[in-house]
């Protein structure tokens, strides 16, 4: 097995997956040396000390250093420093390996490359790899307005409670529009907390962003149509992704690809008041990005299975003739990203695996 096998194979042990194919061969081509990923497969997904590195690859302290460096400078690995000490790990392919490369605006032959290689690996096997079986990575968060005035809103369904408890805000480029490039929707909405968003911001891949130019970001999604979504859990959000159906990774699991464990819906459904409904087509034309609304007899109607809870025909009716309603027998939410974790690993019978990776 070649170190680049071994290293896909590495990282497949992850939820998002990384199935076996002649793309993903060809993208860590492109985004690892030769030398890098010889030191590469040595990582996992639990950090490590630099020195440690550097013994299991049987290099020296400061040649390894060099070449993680490099790779963390790329942001095709992760790294922090912890009481004086460097410690490295891997990435997943979602978010990671895939995003990171794009968010400084690409524009590069070798973004061009990526993008081709990254579409048709989604396509033929990453998207159903990372959708859940049947727990999803991902769920959708409701625009804000659509859900003000509701009195049973928890704080991980509330997109301003969640900018309001991250301790470090980080603000980026969406790698799917970058990376796809079918439309003209908003590129610097992606919202990334924490420890995650603050190793981008280090190595200028994002930026430090306050709490107000956050909500900004939240009503510029808003208003061009994008769709809000987190990680699955009713835990710390590790990132608010503003997305579009024809770009983006996580809807377009659903849109094209249909796949009914792509993300998980919020737990709200939109329903129409028939009597305030003028007909005027906004909700189904414009605003839906999933096709769950449509014009019956000029009158506006939803479709309550297809339809994800995201909101936006709701924000968008001049009459506020559709409102949300309770889901029937919606799944509730991992309390944590770690009970998410060991869930989607269990389901998707990688446990093993990833407890091997990380020596556990």
């Amino acid at each position: 097995m070649d170190h680049y096998e071994q290293f896909r194979s590495n990282i497949d042990a992850h939820p998002s997956g990384a199935p076996k194919s002649e793309y993903i061969g060809e993208i860590l081509r492109l985004l690892f040396t030769p030398e890098e990923i010889a030191v590469a497969v040595h990582l996992s997904f639990k950090l490590k000390k630099l020195e440690d590195i550097a013994k299991l690859a049987a290099t020296g302290v400061e040649a390894a250093g060099t070449l993680l460096e490099s790779m963390v400078d790329k942001a095709v690995i992760y790294s922090r420093t912890k009481e004086g000490s460097r410690e490295y790990a891997l990435l997943p392919t979602i978010p990671g390996l895939f995003e990171f490369p794009f968010m400084k605006g690409g524009g590069a032959p070798v973004h061009e490359k990526l993008g081709v290689l990254w579409e048709k690996y989604h396509q033929e096997s990453l998207g159903g790899a990372f959708a859940g079986n049947p727990t999803p990575l991902t769920r959708i968060v409701p625009v804000e307005k659509s859900v003000s005035g509701m009195t049973k809103i928890h704080t991980y369904d509330d997109v301003k409670s969640i900018i309001g408890n991250a301790e470090f805000i980080a603000l980026t480029n969406c790698a799917c529009r970058v990376s796809v490039g079918k439309c003209d929707k908003p590129l610097d909405v992606c919202i990334i907390f924490d420890s995650m968003g603050r190793f981008l911001a280090e190595r200028g891949h994002a930026r430090e962003a306050s709490r107000a130019e956050a909500l900004k970001v939240l009503d510029r999604s808003e208003e061009a149509g994008l769709v809000h979504s987190s990680n699955n859990t009713a835990g710390k959000a590790q990132v608010i992704c503003n997305c579009c159906p024809c770009c983006c990774t996580i809807l377009r699991g659903r849109t094209e690809l249909d796949h009914p464990h792509a993300f998980a819906p919020s737990r709200f459904v939109a329903t129409v008041n028939e009597t305030d409904c003028t007909g005027c087509g906004i909700c189904a034309e414009e605003r839906c990005p999933v096709g769950a609304a449509e014009m019956i007899e000029g009158i506006a109607s939803v479709t309550a299975e297809k339809c994800i809870g995201c909101g936006l025909c709701i924000s968008g009716c001049p009459v506020s003739a559709i409102e949300f309603k309770d889901r029937v027998n919606s799944v509730e939410t991992p309390k944590s990203n770690q009970e998410l974790l060991l869930k989607v690993l269990s389901e998707k019978g990688k446990l093993e695996a990833f407890m091997k990776n990380t020596g556990a």
